[in-house]
């Protein structure tokens, strides 16, 4: 089986693929002050809570835009399974025109855009992530990486107005009833969800008219589902897509 690792700036995503589907995934916070041996013991109770043991695992794969984490959990995953992860890079095999990758893209999004021409190599793509940034990144049809726009994500905005702002409350984001709030919950779900769903929107056309094509839209992150009945122009929800992405980045090479 396969273990893949996405350490994000909020979270690290751990999944196991049986060869067939994902059978576990673990989500725990990205936290830069925990040491090696703390992220250890982390996996370890979560791998055998979970019945997956050494014998288990022949296969690793991490990505990781948290330098700083990067070697703790390759250290921590070879301590487990013994098995050497493959670190994803720009030099690794990923069905892209490596040429066009560009220099400073980081490897979630290096896994989104492999993903998405794998799914769809006669389109232009465009993948929408929500996560801790919002990103959209854009593939052509002959694989070449085309580039990406970077926002804050929703729960970052959420975040930078509750903690910069004393009257305003911490909200759950769903879809608010009306454009017009009439009390401090509404008006930030809102502002954040029908504003971020015109902002996705807006960059999809920009996108197209830039390339002169249709693109094909698929969304992941935790938000893409409660956001995308707003935004019509996505054709898929993916909810594992990046984690596809490291499982596709792996068999590759």
């Amino acid at each position: 089986m396969l273990v893949a690792v996405d350490i994000g700036n909020s979270n690290i995503v751990i999944a196991v693929h049986d060869g067939m589907k994902w059978v576990q995934s673990f989500r725990i916070y990205s936290d830069q002050k925990k040491t090696s041996d703390e992220y250890f013991v982390v996996l370890d109770s979560l791998m055998s809570h979970a019945g997956l043991y050494k014998h288990d695992i022949n296969r690793a794969v991490i990505s990781s835009v948290v330098p700083n984490l990067t070697r703790s959990m390759q250290k921590n995953i070879i301590r487990l399974f013994d098995v050497h992860p493959l670190m994803v890079d720009h030099e690794v095999e990923t069905g892209l025109r490596k040429e066009t990758i560009p220099a400073e893209l980081g490897s979630d999004l290096l896994a989104n855009a492999a993903q998405a021409h794998y799914m769809y190599p006669e389109h232009p793509v465009v993948v929408v992530d929500f996560g801790t940034a919002l990103t959209l990144t854009t593939i052509d049809s002959d694989g070449s990486v085309l580039g990406a726009s970077i926002a804050p994500g929703l729960v970052t905005a959420v975040n930078a107005l509750f903690g910069n702002t004393a009257q305003l409350p911490q909200v759950e984001l769903k879809v608010p009833p009306t454009a017009i709030g009439r009390n401090s919950q509404e008006s930030i779900r809102s502002g954040i969800m029908f504003g971020y769903a015109g902002m996705v929107k807006a960059i999809i056309e920009r996108t197209e008219q830039e390339l002169g094509r249709e693109v094909f839209v698929i969304a992941t992150g935790g938000l893409s589902q409660t956001i995308a009945p707003l935004i019509d122009r996505i054709n898929q929800i993916s909810a594992m897509h990046t984690l596809d992405g490291l499982r596709l980045i792996s068999d590759l090479n």
